[in-house]
């Protein structure tokens, strides 16, 4: 059967970089860290004191008191970003047959704030189990994509895609397969995470996996850099609407670019560790890439998956170069977690809403906090470090690593 075109026409977003797409975009250009001190708890004992939060984030700016009881962060920050992108494709708009909209939505952990009350509220009791009857509901990981569903009609394919740090770009990758296949004429798809909490910073603190540099936490996100010593924590939600080629240009939508490739992979090898030559991070741009038949030189583009950990940056590294060859000094790479932070199973959205956004404005968002060569890494790469830099970008990659070895990349191009 001949495969459908891709192509995304909405865009929506909540992030530490701002409560819309426009600012998110301007703060990535400008090189803004989202970095701050936690505000949502105390955490005089916690080793990590700092996250990439939402800014001044107020439920009720967005949902009545009811809703609220409802949902947990992570699915009100999925509404919001699904909002602004239905508006930006119109997708609410009359003539749209809602029996053939889709809605697959990522997160890594899902409702773990609600999971962590209920818990302590508990703990605190005698022992009776007078737990609220939302506990199920706003913690399960698929209730985001249902409440999308429900809000607008969106009556095709439903569920929401678990696989860690790929969670969202899996979901993406899902949204274009599903489309190809003629199963859907549109999806709402993206991801959310809201795992600020105690139990998420000290879960990931038990593992040595986040900065610790409390005594300066804007610049403590340092992908590639000699003195990165972990992560920090992202939260937010970043929607995009994919939808077939032609049904898009027959109700005149505005179309930001073609979705050209989708690529998922196992590393096999380590709970939390990426492979140490980068085989599944390799395999997986490979398989994006031959989606369409893009050859390695037409991409201009890397938004890497960049966390700031010591084994991740050298690993991918490493197979940028093995996928790349020659044409990997010609790129640009960049890492946008070391403004948003890491956003765990909203990474891709908000990765991938970078890279449709540099096609569109021929523009690179920069790796900011770079202050020392790290000689395991080679430095004589574009990892477009510090500044923006201008250049025509028609084709885009974003890769995202998950732990478990989950790997997933998906590739935009320019119409």
């Amino acid at each position: 059967m001949e495969l459908k075109r891709v192509v995304v026409t909405g865009l929506g977003a909540i992030t530490p970089l701002g409560k819309t797409v426009e600012e998110t975009w301007t703060n990535l250009v400008n090189g803004v860290s989202g970095s701050a001190p936690i505000a949502r708890f105390d955490t005089s004992k916690f080793k990590t004191k700092f996250a990439c939060e939402v800014k001044d984030y107020d439920p009720k700016e967005y949902f009545d008191r009811k809703e609220v009881r409802k949902l947990d962060i992570y699915a009100q920050f999925a509404l919001i970003a699904a909002d602004q992108a239905v508006a930006d494709a119109e997708l609410d708009s009359e003539g749209i047959d809602q029996n053939e909209v889709g809605v697959i939505w990522g997160t890594g952990i899902g409702g773990i704030k609600t999971f962590l009350d209920e818990a302590v509220d508990y703990a605190k009791g005698d022992g009776t189990p007078r737990l609220s009857p939302f506990f199920i509901p706003k913690m399960i990981a698929d209730i985001a994509p249902g409440h999308i569903s429900m809000k607008y009609g969106y009556r095709g394919p439903n569920f929401g895609t678990v696989s860690a740090c790929a969670s969202s770009t899996n979901a993406i990758g899902e949204a274009y397969n599903l489309i190809r296949l003629g199963k859907a004429n549109a999806f709402v798809t993206g991801g959310s995470e809201a795992a600020i909490n105690e139990a998420g910073v000290g879960g990931f603190n038990s593992m040595q996996a986040l900065s610790t540099r409390n005594d300066d936490p804007q610049t403590a996100s340092r992908p590639f850099d000699k003195g990165r010593d972990g992560f920090v924590m992202g939260e937010g939600g970043v929607s995009l609407i994919l939808e077939e080629y032609e049904h898009a240009v027959a109700r005149g939508a505005k179309i930001y670019c073609e979705v050209v490739g989708a690529g998922m992979t196992a590393d096999a090898h380590h709970l939390t560790a990426p492979h140490p030559e980068g085989l599944g991070a390799k395999r997986v741009m490979v398989n994006a890439l031959k989606d369409n038949g893009i050859d390695p030189s037409e991409v201009d583009y890397i938004n890497v998956h960049g966390t700031s950990t010591p084994l991740g940056d050298i690993a991918e590294t490493k197979a940028i170069k093995e996928v790349f060859g020659d044409h990997a000094y010609k790129l640009n790479i960049s890492s946008t977690k070391s403004m948003t932070g890491h956003l765990l199973g909203a990474a891709g959205a908000i990765e991938s809403m970078a890279c449709i956004l540099a096609i569109n404005n021929d523009i690179v968002p920069p790796t900011i906090n770079h202050f020392e060569d790290d000689p395991d890494i080679d430095n004589k790469l574009n990892f477009t470090f510090h500044k923006a830099q201008e250049r025509k970008v028609k084709v885009a990659l974003s890769n995202t690593f998950g732990f478990g070895g989950h790997n997933a990349s998906v590739v935009f191009k320019a119409l």
